[in-house]
């Protein structure tokens, strides 16, 4: 969901509900497992930008590690 932000495509309702609640259920992870990263980023001028940043770095991360997955699959079977 993430890919729609960066790529500005357009979205319909039903898909921003979406993207705001993973990001909410984002944001509430982090803020329990880093509670100093919540910290030091409450209150600033730009803390929604920098949770958004953060939400964004996380969600390339995962795409990425999600891809080597696949990849490592693959050629997981065809050595097969």
């Amino acid at each position: 969901m993430s890919k729609i932000l960066r790529e500005g495509s357009s979205y319909n309702q039903r898909e921003a509900v979406d993207l705001l609640v993973e990001f909410s259920a984002f944001k509430d992870r982090v803020e329990k497992k880093f509670k100093e990263l919540s910290r030091e980023l409450e209150g600033k001028p730009n803390e929604h930008e920098l949770w958004v940043n953060l939400y964004l770095v996380s969600s390339d991360y995962a795409e990425e590690l999600a891809i080597k997955k696949q990849k490592q699959e693959v050629l997981t079977q065809k050595a097969s």
